[in-house]
């Protein structure tokens, strides 16, 4: 996918207002001014940040159903924010976004405060192991940790109506079958939009 084909495939698929393109605009310009203070995303998909992180993080609210009512996100290890910042700009969520370093809790706060999302998105600024349960309606981890890993440490988050999002890249069917049968019956793996060898291990329901 190109970075034109990526504009347009966010043109088609949601109703996208001159506002929020503004404010796409300007998380992007922010994000890379911030790299030359610190590493957020890799300087190989620095030059393809439409198709390889925002499409690549939209393409998630695709997999919330219609009509859903579905509000309360928890995003894991947001980072640069994605597919977190994405969420709470193109939908309409409450999106927590996880992240433990200071640097870009520093930056996270920075976008909600300049794109005036403080309404959509929230920092939780520390490791999500010492974070109080609660919860949440979806659940979304994007390079966070391996999956069994993530899931014993994201697990009291989750309800039987929680819907996980997790992109796994080349290794989505791998962990997936790795996981005890109680587990991996719950999920299961779509291709994604802008890797034809990556997937996307959609869940749905509690991990106990």
């Amino acid at each position: 996918m190109t970075e034109e084909e990526a504009r347009a495939w966010l043109s088609e698929n949601f109703d996208v207002s001159r506002e929020t393109w503004d404010r796409l605009e300007l998380f992007l310009s922010l994000l890379r001014e911030e790299m030359s203070r610190q590493n957020l995303i890799s300087k190989s998909s620095a030059n393809h940040i439409w198709a390889r992180h925002v499409v690549d993080s939209a393409q998630l609210l695709h997999l919330v159903p219609k009509q859903s009512k579905l509000k309360t996100w928890l995003d894991l290890g947001t980072g640069a924010g994605f597919p977190g910042i994405i969420a709470a700009l193109l939908g309409d969520f409450k999106v927590h976004l996880v992240e433990s370093r200071a640097k870009r809790i520093a930056f996270l706060q920075e976008i909600i405060n300049q794109l005036n999302l403080q309404e959509n998105a929230i920092v939780i600024g520390s490791r999500l192991e010492q974070i109080d349960g609660f919860p949440v309606e979806i659940i979304s981890a994007r390079a966070f940790a391996p999956l069994d890993k993530l899931l014993k440490l994201s697990h009291r988050f989750s309800t039987e109506k929680t819907l996980w999002l997790l992109p796994k890249g080349k290794n989505a069917l791998r962990e997936l079958q790795a996981l005890p049968q109680k587990h991996r019956k719950l999920f299961h793996v779509e291709q994604s939009l802008t890797d034809p060898e990556a997937g996307i291990l959609v869940g749905s329901g509690q991990i106990i």
